[in-house]
């Protein structure tokens, strides 16, 4: 960022401190009147940042003008003709970066941020020409598997755009990468299945931009305590040391790299929440640091939906065994995340403790299970959808409803993806596109 600034005549300047004395500080040194900031949909701390900085503008006749950067809109009063709206912000032309003309001052440099060292040591790497390095490539090759290889964490990792971190940090926009996508000419039924993500995530932003709280509060106030967080269980849970094989076998590669294909974050927070009963309040913010494209937006929404919190998604209670078979057949990626099932043969890897030579491996190499998977599951069935059924017709449920569901536009109908080619398909975390 610093060499792209310079090349446009600005320097990259770094200011650590409270945002309202360090923009009073520079604003006075050198005689701004005007500030231009992204507009964010971000989280209850950014929120609260911007009110701060919005009062002390005011107070100091200052013009903060925040121009849209992506289809999420602020202070809507309904969602009708959003998606519209989107599509249309989506089709305005690219603009050209024009030349810059930055204060001359010290920069500033990374080691006085006081960052620690990064403890994921295959995070994928940032920048603009990274991007769209990986936009070309996605759209020229990598994209003809997307629809069906996107599923597995195998196969994913190349099929997938990898564009969310992109994204999420601002290094490509929303409109170049939509308009790229709509002057691709190979692969039409991938590109319009990856078309279809890039809208649904706006839609996922929007319902954080109109109701904040969703970081925090349940959609479903009904569910408010529905849930606990057992400490054992949420440590188990984050190190990926709960007994599930193919369950922590996710939780380590994401650890190491940052990022997890969609149906398996989607396993990843529905286990935690039906399996392990944790409160997604618990486990949402371990996920948001973990994720390199974490976006407040994108995030807070699907940790509930995952959860069973909203009042209008379907429940969708994924078996980890049966994912790990379908998603993972030959064990490859099991084994190469949990290498302490290495002696386990393959008819007993996702469920060693059926294995008559388990004894001496487990509770010792690695965990016993920490749940019986199916009596769990049926626990959190019996919980979620009695608790459904109580309320079909409660005056709350048709509220979010009418606040945060889609319209017209097919592509949102239930907050599912267009048509999928699988039911099990719909309704997925869409955050790594």
């Amino acid at each position: 960022l610093r060499a792209d600034l310079a090349r446009l005549g600005a320097p990259l300047v770094v200011r650590t401190g409270e945002v309202v004395e360090v923009l009073d500080r520079l604003c006075r040194q050198h005689h701004i009147a005007r500030i231009l900031s992204h507009e964010e949909t971000g989280n209850l701390w950014t929120y609260a940042r911007d009110r701060r900085v919005a009062a002390w503008a005011r107070a100091a006749g200052l013009r903060w003008l925040e121009p849209e950067g992506q289809g999420v809109f602020r202070r809507l009063l309904t969602r009708d003709g959003w998606s519209a709206r989107r599509d249309a912000f989506m089709a305005r032309p690219l603009l050209h970066i024009p030349p810059l003309h930055g204060p001359a001052e010290d920069h500033g440099h990374l080691p006085d941020l006081g960052l620690p060292p990064d403890p994921c040591p295959d995070r994928q790497p940032g920048g603009r020409a990274a991007g769209l390095r990986l936009l070309d490539s996605f759209l020229a090759t990598r994209a003809r598997d997307y629809r069906a290889a996107m599923s597995s964490p195998l196969t994913g990792a190349s099929a997938c755009s990898r564009l969310s971190p992109h994204l999420a940090w601002g290094t490509l926009s929303g409109r170049e990468v939509t308009q790229a996508a709509a002057a691709a000419a190979s692969f039409p039924k991938s590109i319009h299945a990856f078309q279809s993500r890039l809208a649904w995530r706006d839609h996922f932003a929007q319902k954080l931009e109109d109701q904040p709280s969703i970081e925090t509060t349940c959609l479903d106030a009904a569910t408010e305590s529905l849930r606990d967080t057992n400490p054992v269980r949420l440590q188990a849970w984050a190190k990926g040391e709960t007994g599930l094989p193919f369950l922590d076998a996710c939780i380590r590669s994401l650890i190491a790299t940052g990022w997890l294909n969609f149906r398996m974050r989607a396993m990843v927070m529905a286990t935690a929440s039906y399996h392990l009963w944790l409160d997604w309040r618990a486990t949402g913010p371990i996920l948001a640091q973990r994720f390199t494209d974490y976006d407040p937006g994108i995030h807070w929404p699907q940790a509930q939906m995952q959860s069973g919190t909203t009042a209008i998604n379907t429940i969708r209670i994924y078996n980890p065994v049966k994912q790990g078979h379908d998603q993972d057949p030959t064990g490859a990626f099991t084994r190469r995340w949990v290498p302490e099932l290495a002696p386990v043969p393959d008819a007993f890897l996702q469920e060693p403790w059926k294995w008559p030579g388990a004894r001496g491996l487990l509770g010792r190499l690695y965990p016993e299970p920490i749940v019986d998977v199916a009596a769990s599951a049926r626990a959190a069935r019996d919980a979620c959808w009695g608790l459904r059924k109580e309320r079909r017709h409660d005056p709350d449920i048709a509220e979010v409803i009418e606040r945060h569901a889609s319209r017209a536009d097919p592509r949102f109908v239930n907050d599912r993806a267009p048509r999928p080619r699988r039911r099990s398909d719909a309704g997925q975390m869409s955050f790594d596109l």
